[in-house]
């Protein structure tokens, strides 16, 4: 069969890769007298490692996550030392695989967003878990809309497909009852299902200015803290400390976590770049 027919024949079995350098790996194959194993192996590898590569840029195109909040540019030093301890073991994902939660709490300013945006970052270059990074009232109008379309029971579906959803500044959703019951709703759905991240900077004692009923306030909270891990960042202000920085041009670029790299990806890559060489299999 000549070479562009082949081409076209592995395309339409959605082998792309394979047609995009069919030609030059024979070529190469007749040079360095490869046997057809050696071709066929060379040929499968890169198509899958293509396939890997364009899922996680998919993933992280998908994800929503903010660019300059990645574990590269995460000060460990300013994380409070119970979180430092704790991130070499979220970095591992295996809460993702338990349907486990984490809540960030603390006042405006203290890092919850980037830790949790790095964190969602990392859950998508190391373990290829969809994850989804989205602030709450975003979220809640995304559902009421759904809601008065009669549809909302398909757009929880489709946020079913996120293995994690990040929820950013719960505490600023707006005290109207229909957007507490579509919050509710879906939190209730993702429960020992799927992961839930959520930065609040309001306790649970003061919950019940989001959902204002106060049963539904616990059954909320119920939801949320039964497989949980709590982070209270209780610092001062980051913003505020590099400001304060600046001002005195002292402030310098964040060393990497725990003294390494910049990511923490499998063969040392930075942050946002695909990993190369052996990754979990899908």
């Amino acid at each position: 069969m000549p070479a562009d027919g082949l081409a076209v024949l592995l395309r339409s079995f959605r082998l792309p890769t394979m047609a995009a350098i069919w030609e030059e790996s024979v070529t190469r194959a007749e040079r360095e007298n490869w046997g057809y194993k050696r071709l066929l192996q060379h040929l499968c590898e890169s198509e899958e490692q293509d396939r890997r590569e364009r899922k996680m840029d998919r993933l992280l195109k998908e994800s929503g996550l903010p660019n300059g909040k990645t574990l590269g540019s995460l000060d460990e030093k300013k994380l409070p030392a119970k979180i430092r301890r704790l991130l070499p073991t979220l970095l591992e994902g295996q809460f993702v695989d338990r349907a486990e939660n984490i809540l960030a709490f603390g006042l405006p300013g203290r890092g919850k967003t980037h830790f949790l945006a790095a964190l969602g970052r990392e859950l998508v270059l190391r373990h290829r878990y969809p994850v989804l990074f989205v602030p709450t009232f975003k979220l809640v109008q995304q559902l009421l809309l759904a809601k008065r379309e009669l549809r909302l029971d398909k757009e929880l579906k489709r946020l079913d497909r996120y293995a994690v959803v990040v929820c950013d500044d719960l505490g600023y959703v707006q005290q109207d009852r229909q957007e507490m019951e579509v919050l509710f709703t879906f939190l209730a759905e993702r429960y020992e299902r799927r992961s839930v991240l959520i930065s609040s900077n309001l306790v649970f004692s003061k919950w019940d200015q989001i959902f204002k009923d106060p049963m539904t306030t616990m059954a909320a909270i119920d939801r949320l803290v039964h497989h949980a891990m709590i982070l209270d960042f209780n610092g001062g202000s980051v913003r505020a400390q590099e400001a304060q920085e600046r001002e005195k041009g002292q402030i310098q670029p964040p060393g990497g976590p725990f003294g390494s790299t910049a990511s923490l990806s499998p063969d040392g890559a930075k942050d946002s770049v695909p990993p190369k060489g052996p990754i979990p299999q899908e």
